[in-house]
């Protein structure tokens, strides 16, 4: 069995004094493990940290098999990374949730949002939003994807402001208001053309945000599955609070 394709590291782990079992996303392939011989070797340690986009070649006796990898680099991201808090937590971060998807199951919209969050996440103020969105395709893909395109209460399509917690639909601000205790703040970055054009987007946003999809990660993800919330979640979020508090200060709000 072979195959060759793109894909991006996700982490390594030791296999004996001189190999690793890589770890990689790729779109025709999914989340794939595989071994590389002299993987803790000076040359190849650089080219197998997270983030990294490289060029794999699998081969293995049989399909079931582990199987090892070649492995040529591609892009390299984590030189640049190693300076931003944002960016070596968010990496970490990503890596935790692909690991919640099936191994080796085909997934090129998962493979297209990591690739597209990794080459933002040295610009805090466009990684915040688009590593909320990447939960978001993340619990679509698991089957858990919420509904935020009209009022569950009215149909309204304008002015959504909740998500309800038991039905994972957008409830709209005047339906939700007698059950705002009850409801998930919605923030409008997250709703397809009601963010106003030139509006920025606040930590209190990238806050709620977050909020949303962690409830909706812990109840239909983690919880069933026994799986503790990693401390990077916790850790990128508060290097993005540092981050809006020094770039944005005037457009800050504490968190709920």
């Amino acid at each position: 069995m072979e195959w060759s394709a793109p894909g991006i590291v996700l982490g390594t782990r030791r296999h004996s004094e001189a190999d690793v079992i890589l770890e990689v996303m790729t779109a025709e392939h999914g989340r794939h493990l595989g071994l590389v011989r002299g993987g803790r070797s000076r040359r190849q340690q650089p080219v197998l940290q997270p983030g990294n986009e490289v060029q794999l070649t699998w081969r293995a006796r049989l399909q079931d098999h582990l199987g090892m990898f070649t492995v040529e680099l591609v892009k390299p991201r984590a030189a640049e990374m190693m300076a931003s808090a944002v960016a070596l937590n968010g990496v970490q971060h990503l890596a935790f949730l692909l690991r919640l998807v099936p191994e080796r199951h085909a997934n090129s919209r998962l493979f297209n949002a990591l690739e597209l969050v990794l080459e933002h996440l040295n610009q805090a103020d466009i990684a915040a939003p688009l590593m909320v969105r990447f939960e978001l395709e993340l619990l679509q893909e698991l089957g858990f994807g919420l509904d935020l395109t009209s009022c569950a209460a009215t149909g309204r399509t304008d002015d959504l402001a909740y998500v309800s917690p038991k039905s994972s639909r957008a409830v709209s601000r005047d339906a939700g208001r007698p059950y705002h205790d009850k409801l998930l703040p919605l923030p409008s970055f997250l709703v397809e053309g009601q963010r106003q054009s030139g509006s920025e987007i606040s930590f209190t946003d990238i806050a709620e945000g977050f909020r949303l999809t962690s409830y909706f990660l812990e109840r239909h993800v983690l919880a069933p599955r026994a799986i503790a919330a990693k401390d990077n979640r916790s850790a990128l979020v508060g290097a993005l609070e540092k981050h809006y508090r020094l770039e944005q200060p005037w457009n800050f709000i504490d968190s709920p």
